[in-house]
């Protein structure tokens, strides 16, 4: 490994920077898989909103999530506005899932994938 001025880096720099990526590509896949099993929950909420007709997106909920997430994150020193970003983004999908899915719910009356 060299630094972009093509300076050559120690072997224990080198060692220390790919233990420490390693680390970092395995938080990624937990983070991957993590956010795998929360959309397969927020599908069956989608599943179970349309089929009692209830609207896709709860502002209330949502509200209130943020403020948890907001707390969570300052307990965890991570920055609050970055991890309010991060759900409303995540929000924002979980929505539109649910929005396809009170569609698919019109056109089958049932709601469930075919």
């Amino acid at each position: 490994m060299t630094t972009s001025n093509n300076a050559p880096v120690d072997p224990a720099v080198r060692e220390e920077l790919g233990r420490l990526r390693d680390s970092i590509d395995n938080i990624d896949a937990a983070v991957v898989h993590m956010l795998a099993e929360r959309f397969k929950c927020t599908q069956q909420v989608g599943f179970l909103k349309a089929r009692h007709q209830l609207p896709p997106a709860d502002p209330n909920r949502e509200s209130e999530q943020i403020a948890r997430l907001r707390r969570l994150a300052e307990s965890a020193k991570l920055d609050p506005a970055f991890a309010e970003k991060l759900l409303n983004f995540i929000i924002a999908e979980v929505i539109r899932h649910h929005e396809r899915i009170a569609e698919q719910t019109d056109d089958t009356g049932d709601g469930d994938p075919a």
